[in-house]
């Protein structure tokens, strides 16, 4: 039985006509593309070299955005780094995007990778052994790669994998396989294999797979900044206790918020929205009924 009488290799029609472009297919793309442009650079530039992580991040925190770069970073010496990652995410990775979506895919993804970076780099701080982690450096989807198989694991359990291609096993005993695996990688500090990447990413796809997470929150960000600054106030002593505020104040403040929810709904529709969201636009359904009445 090949590949494609799994599972986790047939597609929903459903979903592939709505678009064969998957996220899924661009970060391959994306990672083989790196991996050529790094091999037939220049030898005076390497993209590794630029895209790595560091293992002193902390004392270069100009660096931070290759907690992103470096998971798209491939060993150039042999392909076999590069198509292992990539392997593993087109056959686990386009059954959890079909659950999440390609948008919420996307995010994941890359949190994901900048937890199993630092991970690895908090590894590469604490537990170094007397090595200076200014001499370690991170490169590789791994973390990505594990993040995904193992939501694939948690809603796939009894899913039938084959090994090598060759024998077959459930989805759940390969996830505990990978990471037994990594945990004794990392207790022994073997070879130059990111355990703790690895199991950076794991943790982090059975925490987000377990509770459900979904990280719409993550694109509106600089929405939720703003509420926050309009909560503080600066007030006098004089005020405390004696200051009411105004009623257009309030009215004011509450259709600047509305403002804003319906713009998100334009943008993300209803279901992004949060319950103190929700409670706003019930809010202030009342009140602007209560003063057309």
């Amino acid at each position: 039985m090949g590949f494609s009488d799994r599972g986790y290799y047939r597609f929903d029609n459903r979903y592939q006509s709505r678009s064969d472009w998957t996220a899924v297919i661009t970060l391959i793309i994306a990672n083989v593309g790196v991996w050529v442009l790094n091999l037939v650079g220049s030898p005076n530039f390497s993209i590794n070299s630029l895209f790595a992580l560091r293992g002193d991040l902390p004392e270069h925190l100009l660096q931070v955005w290759k907690l992103v770069s470096y998971g798209f970073a491939h060993d150039a010496r042999t392909p076999w780094h590069l198509a292992f990652n990539m392997l593993a995410l087109f056959f686990f990775g386009r059954a959890v995007e079909q659950i999440l979506g390609r948008v919420e895919f996307y995010r994941f993804y890359f949190v994901s990778i900048v937890i199993a970076g630092l991970a690895w780099v908090l590894s590469a701080n604490l537990f170094s052994g007397g090595f200076p982690p200014g001499n370690s450096y991170l490169i590789g989807a791994s973390g990505g790669v594990m993040a995904v198989l193992a939501v694939f694991v948690w809603y796939f359990p009894r899913q039938e994998v084959l090994i090598w291609g060759v024998l077959p096993i459930p989805a759940w005993v390969l996830g505990i396989l990978y990471f037994v695996s990594d945990v004794q990688g990392a207790a022994q500090g073997s070879g130059n294999v990111a355990h703790v990447a690895h199991i950076g990413g794991a943790v982090f796809g059975l925490v987000y797979a377990w509770r459900g997470w979904n990280l719409s929150g993550l694109s509106d960000l600089g929405g939720r900044l703003r509420q926050m600054r309009r909560r503080f106030k600066v007030v006098r002593p004089d005020d405390i206790g004696t200051r009411r505020p105004q009623d257009g104040e309030d009215e004011v403040s509450l259709q600047a918020r509305v403002d804003e929810i319906l713009e998100k709904i334009s943008r993300s529709g209803e279901s992004s929205l949060t319950r103190e969201e929700r409670d706003i636009l019930a809010r202030a359904s009342r009140r602007f009924k209560g003063r057309s009445g």
